[in-house]
């Protein structure tokens, strides 16, 4: 078993925003493409569970930023699961350069059995007896987000780029309609530190995602919403 999957990349021009730097919607693209990967390499990836009827499910991320790599840079991506519950299990990512942590991820997945709609049991999906890493980016908890109307800041219509091969939207997708919720200014003004989300319900082709927000100190707290008020995803951004 491959305990710790990592490979260097180059930061590439397309991974980058503004600020010639590796953006935060692609850090999340980044780690959600090399968590399958790794899976694939464990023998649960995609190829695997997708005959089965079965279906890889994000439930919430956070993403540490302490400093985002740069346009060109090479940096060294790992990840690693950690031993896995009844029903979910979490994973961790780090981007290091020259030993030096750039930035570190945490998410919490599930497994969809898309035939009864419900939740598939983690010991059907990892191998019996497997010996997982020990090692954990943070130990906290994800946070709790309350889930309440807040003020109205923007709009996003879900858009055939933004659906994936399940249909609905992409996890990754979400986080790159949040900042494209802000202009360039707004965005980079706000040095963020760390993005967290929590994903409630699906969204799919055409539907309109009704972005809210409320800010406390360093603290900017998030909402997407359809309009008829249904929550689909709960985000918070902390800024340095």
């Amino acid at each position: 078993m491959i305990q710790k999957y990592a490979r260097e990349i180059t930061v590439l021009p397309g991974a980058c925003d503004s600020s010639a730097a590796l953006g935060i919607p692609d850090t999340f693209a980044l780690f959600m493409d090399i968590a399958t990967e790794h899976a694939c390499a464990l023998g649960c990836g995609i190829d695997v569970l997708a005959p089965k009827g079965l279906f890889w499910l994000t439930v919430r991320t956070r993403v540490r930023f302490f400093r985002r790599p740069k346009m060109l840079e090479r940096v060294t991506v790992s990840t690693w699961p950690e031993p896995p519950g009844k029903l979910r299990t979490d994973r961790d990512y780090a981007i290091e350069r020259d030993g030096v942590l750039l930035a570190a991820g945490k998410t919490e997945w599930t497994v969809l059995d898309t035939k009864t709609g419900k939740l598939h049991p983690m010991a059907d999906v990892f191998a019996p007896g497997a010996d997982y890493k020990p090692e954990t980016v943070w130990a906290e908890p994800f946070t709790h987000m309350p889930d309440a109307p807040m003020e109205e800041f923007a709009r996003h219509t879900v858009r055939s780029t933004d659906i994936d091969l399940g249909g609905h939207m992409n996890n990754a997708a979400y986080v790159r309609a949040l900042a494209g919720a802000f202009s360039c200014k707004e965005w980079q003004g706000m040095n963020i530190r760390e993005l967290e989300i929590a994903y409630r319900a699906s969204c799919y082709e055409g539907d309109t995602l009704v972005w809210q927000k409320s800010a406390d100190g360093d603290t900017v707290s998030l909402r997407a919403a359809l309009p008829d008020g249904k929550t689909i995803a709960l985000a918070r951004i902390v800024t340095g």
